[in-house]
């Protein structure tokens, strides 16, 4: 078997930020395995994250520069990407406060609002066969919320997490039966949100300057309460405040809370192929609820 060749050639973060970015480069510290900070000359501090899958990179890039472009949100600026490296800015520590999560409500009912021309869009420059953190995530344009939800977003990783043996074939059928019934429990329908799309609060950061900034999208054209499902599922400080300040920018529809569940499969599903059990067992708990709604 021939060996993988790294990413990037073997080239490490400082030469990539200087060839992206056309600076010179003073100092790098790595973070992780796949992410570094590097100084440029004239002592500005960038990210440089590493990517074995050219899509992933591409799809990250047009990601940040799609929701950059709407004005609303605060995202990392892109400084510069190829096939296996994207150099953004740093986004300075700060610490979360009730005011920053309510101006943050704010803005991300506004990004919302901004939409996307389907659901499933990809940003533009995006591929369609993106990511979701390391799991393949399908951008297919679809006209109509709930089957192309079912279609695109749930089907795809419950099929996965059987093949796995993390969903038992007969369990599945929960699953199956939620998305056949999406028509009649999605609510009012609603048009293509612009979303985040992965928005845990590992991806929420707390800047320095005392507003939220999002990093690392999924980003596509999707329904608003996806992005707040995922907030309610993984935690976020001061979520009350942020719900308040979206609830004044754009209240939502009537029942959605009890449809947050619903949105929920898609995400709890993909942990379930990526880390297991315990996942697969929320989604089956958050299908079983959605169908006694």
């Amino acid at each position: 078997m021939t060996a993988r060749p790294a990413a990037g050639g073997g080239e490490g973060p400082g030469a990539a930020a200087a060839r992206l970015t056309g600076r010179p480069v003073s100092g790098e510290r790595p973070r992780s395995g796949t992410l570094a900070e590097v100084v440029l000359d004239g002592g500005q501090v960038v990210m440089v994250k590493r990517g074995d899958d050219p899509g992933a990179v591409r799809a990250e890039a047009a990601g940040l520069r799609w929701l950059a472009g709407t004005g609303t949100v605060r995202v990392p600026a892109v400084h510069g990407h190829d096939r296996h490296w994207l150099v953004t800015d740093q986004v300075p520590a700060g610490r979360p406060s009730a005011r920053a999560a309510v101006r943050f409500g704010r803005q991300l009912a506004a990004l919302h609002a901004v939409g996307a021309p389907a659901f499933g869009a990809p940003p533009p420059g995006g591929p369609e066969e993106a990511y979701i953190g390391l799991a393949p995530m399908r951008n297919a344009p679809g006209t109509d919320w709930p089957s192309w939800y079912a279609e695109h977003r749930v089907l795809p990783y419950l099929r996965r997490a059987v093949d796995d043996g993390t969903v038992r074939s007969a369990e599945a059928s929960v699953i199956v039966r939620v998305c056949e019934r999406l028509p009649e429990l999605a609510g009012p329908a609603e048009g293509p949100a612009r979303l985040h799309g992965d928005l845990w609060n590992g991806n929420l950061l707390w800047g320095a300057d005392g507003q939220a900034w999002l990093i690392d999208p999924a980003a596509h054209g999707g329904h608003r309460e996806t992005d707040l499902a995922m907030l309610h599922l993984f935690g976020c400080p001061h979520l009350d405040r942020v719900l308040e300040g979206y609830q004044d920018a754009a209240p939502l529809a009537d029942g959605w809370t009890d449809r947050i569940g619903l949105h929920q499969l898609f995400p709890l599903l993909v942990h379930a192929v990526l880390f297991g059990r315990g996942y697969a067992e929320q989604a089956l708990d958050a299908a079983r609820a959605a169908l006694t709604r």
